[in-house]
């Protein structure tokens, strides 16, 4: 009898499995209302987002808590869960849900580039100022850390700053030891990324189950934030000096959330949910997808929370460029940051067989390859089918690139991988060439093999020779590591472009910063070239991407919160854009491929922290601005409160600020059909000497007429804020179904120090649509 029940209840159970299997479980997020009315009767919030669960799984299931993965409270009141269409359409029921989303997978998007910033250890400037960044805790979200990195070495850090609260959570290879007055804290969050990957490939690279990074992104983005300053440090003898975070005298803290098979919402919204408990001053996020609205949108709704406490959040633009309308991370209460190049190239060009040279770089050592290399013959394997001219894995064979010099198409698998497939079909050396989307773009790896990146103009000139001869051959020149001689800054290719989709009322992104060939820390578990086949181990490694421009303005953050502590997030920001620069170091404007870069491209400019550090006025912006802007843009009460956790309404708010316009440090118009004149109004506030004088100088964009009153701001004391208006007057009539634009600029100069400027750069907008 006894068996027999025992059978029963296994049944039972068996059946309910196989009914949940039947419905797929997946990770949703789960908004609740922060002051329910199913709230008051339990102890803890924890057992409140539990009673949810409990009501919503089958009674089949005998605790429905395994099902949670997270509980929210700081970041956003809710919890993330393991849940079936039908359990999530019962708690969409619950007045006391505000929202279910399901989980989204979001992608991880210098020994030199502190000296290009112009950050100096005996000049005035920025990290004098600053003390280096000294008190400041910076938050980093991405893949983790190799705490025992030379970047991370605490020699003269104090200890962490008394309000701070974070833990050193051990696991894998890592323990509260690994952890020191440099890295104050690290945690790690897989509970999103184990369930979405149970099904993943036996295959996969080991991740390390702590907060040691497996995959490198992380201790790179970590050491340009912060890092300590490391001599003789370089890419095996390429790019060689000093290393040295933005803000080498801040504290770092690891919030591991990024996976090799990406990051999910759940474990972003919980690292900063425990972020922001945690104390940190400045949250550092190179990740992001495409951009989908701020309601629907965890980075952005969990950034809000962050701004409340203080904290300034820095996010990668992503590296969807030059797609028109793909800056992702556009939340205003977000710094936004676009990747730019440096005047730092590794030459290694090509000498053809006809005697003719094609310009190239590479950070494969070089040194190693006698500069007079020997002529190899060049192939370029056109099979569609396996993908021949991608280089491929498996489109190669022996027999056609034996020794030969083989010419590899850039796009859909790895630049490095590319290497790593020629070199084991027994290729010896590769031509890595740029195709029409890449234009000129310079992105250089450690390659396993002899290997050199050309741009477009020249992979046009290597396919005219390779059609001209029935035997092409070539050779290597490699040239080191050359400063100086190239024109910079200018857009990467890659980094994302507004208007926003998001938002298009705020100019995004907001600036840009060095993203292009970044040497930076690396893990000792992996190669250079970040391909698991490569044996070489390195302490440092060059990547490129918004993400690697993300984190230096965090740290450059630091640099002002150390100095101005009482500063906001959106103080923080307005001195970051007003003092950006739109000229590079040669005094022209900064470029995007062949033609000056738009403000879609740029934002405000390059990244200028010896300006930033003194910014002489600041648009500050509280949050009940904020507020107001959503409704201005169209959100309603509901959308405003998943964001806000406010319970607004609109349509009152909207009444009482006509005319209402976010007091950001950028400036976005758009004229609509029927549409001529527009006013806008800004508040600036002194931070600078106290008896200050500025004066107006206006770049009008073209067919419209600018018109600001004052034209004069006098203060008479510091932290006296004082306000402006311009009014817009379009010239220029509105085409059907073509959107055109038009850029300018607005300029606050200090009549006793003309060299202290407060720029805001205009865009305008004619869109057809009313």
């Amino acid at each position: 009898m006894g068996s027999s029940t025992h059978l029963f209840s296994f049944l039972c159970l068996l059946l309910c499995f196989v009914c949940i299997q039947a419905q797929e479980l997946q990770t949703y997020i789960v908004q609740l209302h922060p002051h329910g009315a199913t709230r008051p009767p339990f102890s803890s919030k924890l057992q409140w987002h539990l009673s949810f669960l409990a009501k919503a799984v089958s009674s089949g299931e005998q605790d429905s808590s395994f099902r949670l993965l997270y509980s929210y409270h700081s970041a956003m009141e809710g919890f993330a869960a393991r849940l079936t269409e039908d359990e999530v359409e019962l708690l969409r029921e619950s007045s006391d849900v505000l929202s279910i989303r399901a989980e989204r997978r979001l992608e991880i998007q210098t020994t030199y580039s502190y000296k290009f910033l112009g950050l100096s250890t005996t000049r005035e400037g920025a990290w004098l100022k600053s003390g280096f960044g000294r008190g400041a805790i910076i938050g980093v979200l991405d893949t983790g850390v190799w705490p025992e990195s030379p970047s991370f070495d605490d020699h003269g850090m104090p200890p962490a700053p008394q309000k701070w609260r974070g833990i050193c959570q051990g696991g894998q290879d890592f323990n509260s030891s690994s952890c020191n007055r440099k890295l104050i804290g690290a945690r790690f969050f897989r509970k999103g990324h184990r369930v979405a990957s149970m099904t993943s490939s036996p295959d996969a690279v080991e991740e390390y189950v702590s907060p040691r990074d497996s995959h490198g992104h992380g201790t790179h983005t970590a050491s340009t934030a912060g890092g300590a300053a490391v001599p003789l440090a370089g890419v095996l003898g390429n790019g060689a000096g000093e290393a040295r975070g933005m803000a080498p005298g801040a504290h770092i803290a690891i919030y591991k959330v990024c996976w090799f098979s990406g990051c999910y919402s759940s474990d972003i919204l919980a690292a900063m949910d425990v972020a922001i408990r945690d104390g940190v001053d400045i949250l550092s996020l190179s990740l992001g997808g495409f951009p989908i609205p701020l309601y629907d949108d965890t980075i952005a709704i969990g950034s809000f929370r962050a701004m409340e406490h203080g904290i300034s959040v820095i996010c990668a633009a992503g590296n969807n460029g030059p797609i028109q309308s793909s800056v992702a991370n556009g939340a205003p209460w977000i710094a936004t940051i676009g990747a730019s190049t440096l005047d730092r190239r590794f030459p290694a060009s090509v000498q053809l067989g006809n005697g003719k040279f094609l310009y190239g770089e590479s950070l494969y050592p070089g040194k190693k390859v006698p500069s007079s290399w020997k002529n190899l013959e060049i192939v370029y394997v056109k099979d569609k089918d396996k993908g021949g001219e991608f280089c491929l894995r498996g489109s190669l064979s022996e027999a056609q690139v034996r020794g030969k010099m083989v010419v590899c198409d850039r796009g859909v698998n790895g630049r490095a991988e590319k290497g790593q497939v020629v070199k084991e079909a027994g290729g010896a050396a590769m031509i890595l060439a740029n195709i029409a989307i890449n234009l000129e773009e310079d992105s250089v790896d450690v390659h396993v093999l002899p290997a050199t990146l050309i741009g477009f103009d020249e992979s046009i000139q290597l396919q005219n020779y390779l059609n001209s001869t029935k035997r092409p051959t070539a050779r290597f020149i490699f040239g080191g590591t050359v400063i100086g001689k190239a024109r910079a800054p200018a857009v990467a290719q890659f980094s994302s472009r507004g208007p926003s989709y998001t938002d298009p009322s705020i100019l995004k992104p907001d600036l840009i910063a060095p993203g292009v060939n970044i040497i930076a820390a690396w893990p000792q578990n992996l190669g250079p070239s970040g391909l698991p086949e490569d044996s070489r181990r390195v302490n440092f490694t060059v990547m490129s991407g918004t993400s690697m421009a993300c984190p230096h303005v965090s740290g450059i953050a630091a640099l002002l919160h150390s100095a101005h502590p009482k500063w906001t997030p959106a103080a923080i920001r307005s001195a970051l854009v007003t003092t950006a620069d739109m000229a590079d170091h040669m005094g022209k404007p900064i470029m995007d491929g062949d033609a000056p870069a738009k403000l879609f491209a740029a934002g405000a400019g390059h990244v200028n922290p010896g300006r930033a550090i003194d910014p002489g006025l600041i648009y500050d912006i509280q949050v009940d601005e904020y507020i107001t802007h959503l409704c201005t843009i169209g959100y309603r009460n509901s959308e405003v409160f998943s964001i806000t956790h406010r319970n607004v309404s609109c349509h009152d708010i909207l009444q009482n600020n006509r005319g209402f316009s976010l007091n950001y440090p950028s400036i976005s118009i758009t004229f609509r059909a029927g549409m001529t004149r527009k006013m806008i109004k800004r508040r600036v506030t002194n931070v600078g000497n106290p008896n200050s004088i500025y004066s107006v100088d206006i770049e009008a964009p073209e067919g419209v007429n600018v018109r600001v009153k004052p034209h004069r701001l006098i203060f008479k004391h510091a932290n006296q804020s004082l306000s402006y208006r311009v009014w817009f007057i379009s010239r220029k009539k509105i085409e059907s179904k073509r959107m055109s634009f038009a850029e300018g600029q607005l300029t606050w100069f200090n009549v006793g120090n003309k060299a202290m400027k407060v720029k805001s750069p205009i865009s305008v907008t004619w869109a057809s649509m009313k």
